[in-house]
């Protein structure tokens, strides 16, 4: 029986919580008495609350974080009914700033800010029999130099099958108004050295996938650099993630991406905003003109998978805005665009400009924009709708060829909003649509409201679905195949799989 248990409930099972794994790292002489249970948000609560009591521990520490905290409370809640004097403490972003909006009232505990120290001289605390009084314990930053790294604390099963989180610093130098990092404005770097000891381990142990959560990784190109030799100098493949800023990419960093192999390179890039007006309201540095050179050049010089970020919502920004933004980066590269919708998390500042531009947020997880002076619920809905298909047709990779048909005339963003609206239409649903469903629904739309030629709309489809090994022509083109078109031997699999459909 472990008397302290470390759990939080995951997106998906495929993600792992470097967060857990760095309190497991400093718990010192506790350690042996504690372990890491992770969960995912589908389980159901009453099984986890089960699964975590069996064991009998004295202390539960949960991670909270936005996708997660409407399931804590209830687990939360189910603990405490079912053994009140098990302590419960929470930690994570969710928990960390007010207003907190999820009722968390039987929580035993909650520690705000890096918690690696302050989880550990609580568990002691506790564990001599000493119960601080104060609930709410502000932890703030710690030193990264007087913390234990976290990365000897995945198991096998981590390895084999599930993202590894690593980090080289944390913090933020920019104040974007809608990002939690923006409170931190200070960027803190691990030491380069001791890292790279760590991922070397990693790398024996024949971990594959290095997911790095620094929101700016090339800021630093010195111990950037470092990072990215680590990997160039390595013969097998791999998958490592980089969140970057768009604006900086000095030269000893663009002679080093452009060394990486296909499917090796996934680069997250924040562009949110291409209107400088809106871009200054909220704080947001915003160098169109570099943004442009740097996006063109990672484009045509490089392999690097890139995933650009756009946001719909910001305060003072419409959708005709919204969509020559679209289109600027449309223009620039054939990467992967997600789109998402504007948060209001606690902790930011965003909420100063609900007054001037009408903006209206959810109360409920993940506290969405709902309308904005420039937005109607029903402008924001549509939104919604179309970034759902747009990441099911034009970021999937599974329809390279076939979709580009549909803004042979006009605009990008144009002829996908009209597209998404006659797909809802059709569906009136957003999700469990099948692969050739999806097919068939670009087919028919290509076909009777474009009127283009059948037999070309079809060949294309062919090419784009059958480009994968295991894969079977819809029954709907098939009139269109001479014969049954046979899928090459390169079965898309592992962590990079999505980027290897975009080759």
């Amino acid at each position: 029986m472990n008397s302290i248990i470390l759990t939080t409930l995951n997106a998906r099972y495929s993600h792992t919580s470097i967060g857990l794994r760095y309190l497991f790292a400093n718990l010192k002489e506790l350690q042996d008495e504690a372990s890491i249970i992770e969960f995912t948000i589908n389980d159901n609560i009453q099984d986890i609350a089960e699964q975590l009591l069996a064991k009998k521990p004295h202390i539960i520490g949960i991670g909270v974080y936005i996708w997660n905290v409407m399931q804590v409370s209830e687990l939360v809640h189910t603990i405490k009914k079912v053994s009140p004097k098990t302590i419960i403490i929470l930690g994570g972003a969710e928990v960390s700033y007010d207003p907190m909006r999820v009722n968390m009232d039987m929580a035993d505990y909650i520690i705000r800010g890096e918690g690696e120290l302050a989880f550990h001289t609580l568990c002691k605390s506790i564990s001599n029999g000493e119960y601080p009084s104060e609930r709410m314990i502000d932890a703030g930053t710690v030193s990264l130099d007087d913390i234990e790294l976290p990365y000897r604390y995945y198991n096998d099963e981590d390895v084999q099958n599930r993202y590894i989180y690593v980090e080289a610093s944390r913090g933020c130098p920019f104040s974007c108004e809608f990002c939690l990092s923006s409170m931190d404005n200070r960027v803190r770097n691990l030491f380069v050295d001791r890292l790279l000891e760590e991922f070397e381990i990693l790398w024996q142990r024949g971990v594959r996938n290095f997911k790095f959560i620094d929101r700016t990784f090339n800021l630093n190109p010195k111990i950037s650099n470092q990072i990215l030799d680590f990997f160039l100098c390595k013969d097998e493949d791999y998958f490592a993630h980089f969140e970057v800023i768009p604006d900086h990419f000095p030269a000893s960093i663009q002679e080093r991406i452009k060394q990486f192999k296909p499917a090796s390179l996934q680069l997250e890039i924040g562009i949110q905003t291409l209107n400088n007006e809106v871009a200054t309201r909220i704080h947001r540095k915003l160098n169109v003109e570099k943004i442009k050179e740097n996006i063109t050049f990672l484009e045509h010089e490089t392999h690097a998978h890139m995933h650009l970020d756009l946001i719909v919502g910001l305060p003072g920004e419409n959708l005709e805005s919204f969509g020559e933004g679209l289109n600027q980066l449309c223009s620039l590269t054939d990467a992967e665009i997600q789109i998402g919708i504007l948060k209001n998390l606690s902790g930011t500042s965003l909420s100063r400009h609900n007054e001037s531009y009408g903006m209206v947020y959810s109360d409920i997880p993940p506290y969405d924009i709902i309308k904005t002076a420039d937005l109607s619920f029903e402008d924001i809905q549509k939104m919604k709708r179309f970034a759902r298909f747009w990441n099911l047709y034009k970021n999937s990779g599974n329809f390279k060829l076939s979709i580009a048909l549909l803004w042979s005339e006009g605009t990008i963003f144009e002829n996908f909003f009209a597209f998404s609206l006659w797909i809802y239409e059709q569906t009136n649903s957003t999700w469990q649509i099948s692969l050739d469903r999806l097919a068939k629904l670009l087919f028919t739309y290509l076909a009777e409201v474009d009127l283009l030629q059948r037999q070309h709309i079809a060949d294309c489809l062919t090419q784009d679905l059958m480009k994968i090994e295991g894969r079977v022509l819809p029954s709907f083109l098939r009139p269109y195949a001479p014969s049954i078109p046979k899928t090459p031997k390169n079965k898309v699999s592992g962590h990079n799989k999505r980027q290897l459909r975009h080759l």
